[in-house]
C-alpha cells in the first residue's frame, strides 16, 4: 500500500514543521508532498529544508496562489506518475491530527474514499465557537441533502482516496476552492464508490489565519445549489 500524503500550503511557516513532525510520529511509512503556492512568508523555504533532511518528503513549488483544488490536482497527477496506490489530503495548519491518520489508512484498502469526519459518532472539533459549529453543521447538512450524497461531513478536507478510483473523477471538475472537496465526494458517491466516514477531532489552528474567504463560501454555495438543482430536475430517461 504505497501512500502519498499531499499537503497544500500558503503562508503556513509557523505551523508546517510541527505538522510534519506530528504526521511522521504517528505514521512513518508514508511519503509526503508539500505543494506550496509561492507563500510570501517563506513556507516554501521551510518545506525545502524539511525535504533536504528527510527523503520521504518532496516539495512542489507553484508560481502563484492557485487555489486548493489546483494544488491537490497537481499532487494527484504527480502521485499517479510515481505509482502510488493511495493519496491522503491533509491540511498543513495542524487542524488534521497525525494521530487520527492510522484510523483512516486502516480502512483504505477496503474502500475507495475514507473521510475523516467531525460529524459521525466519536468525531468533533476543538477550539470552535458555537456559531462556527452551527454554520458548519448546517452547511454540511444542506450540501449533502441537496446533492443526495448521504455524507455527514461532505466538506471535510482530511481524506484518503484510492488513486485509481479518484483519477477519473477529476475530469470536468468545476470547483477551485473548498467546493472542490464537496465536488469530489459527490462524484465519488455518483460513481458508486465505497465510502466510509471515520471519526476525527478537528483542531482549530494555533498559528496563522484561515484561508476561508467570502468568495470561497459564495463559490461553494453557488456550485452546490446548481449541482443539486440539476440533480433534482434532471430529465428522466
Amino acid at each position: 500500500m504505497k501512500t502519498l500524503v499531499i499537503m497544500p500550503t500558503f503562508n503556513e511557516a509557523q505551523s508546517l514543521a510541527e505538522t510534519v513532525r506530528n504526521l511522521f510520529a504517528n505514521v512513518s511509512d508514508v511519503d509526503l508532498l508539500i505543494v506550496d503556492d509561492a507563500s510570501p512568508d517563506g513556507t516554501g523555504r521551510i518545506a525545502d529544508s524539511i525535504a533536504a533532511e528527510d527523503n520521504r518528503v518532496s516539495v512542489a513549488h507553484r508560481e502563484a496562489k492557485g487555489g486548493l483544488g489546483g494544488a491537490y490536482v497537481d499532487g494527484f497527477e504527480r502521485a499517479a506518475k510515481l505509482g502510488y496506490d493511495f493519496v491522503v489530503e491533509m491540511d498543513a495548519d495542524g487542524s488534521h491530527r497525525g494521530v487520527d491518520l492510522p484510523k483512516l489508512l486502516d480502512l483504505a484498502e477496503t474502500h475507495d474514499l475514507v473521510i475523516g469526519s467531525r460529524y459521525v459518532k466519536g468525531g468533533g472539533s476543538h477550539g470552535w465557537s458555537l456559531h462556527r459549529k452551527l454554520i458548519s453543521r448546517l452547511g454540511n447538512f444542506y450540501t449533502s441533502f441537496i446533492l443526495g450524497a448521504n455524507i455527514k461531513d461532505i466538506t471535510a478536507g482530511f481524506r484518503v482516496y484510492r488513486l485509481s478510483f479518484l483519477l477519473p473523477l477529476l475530469n470536468g471538475s468545476a470547483a477551485h476552492g473548498y467546493a472542490f472537496q464537496v465536488e469530489l465526494a459527490w462524484k465519488a458517491r455518483q460513481a458508486g464508490g465505497r465510502i466510509v466516514e471515520v471519526p476525527i477531532l478537528f483542531e482549530e489552528r494555533a498559528h496563522g489565519s484561515s484561508k476561508m474567504s467570502s468568495a470561497i463560501v459564495r463559490e461553494a454555495l453557488w456550485l452546490t445549489t446548481k449541482w443539486g438543482l440539476r440533480r433534482v430536475f434532471k430529465p428522466r430517461p
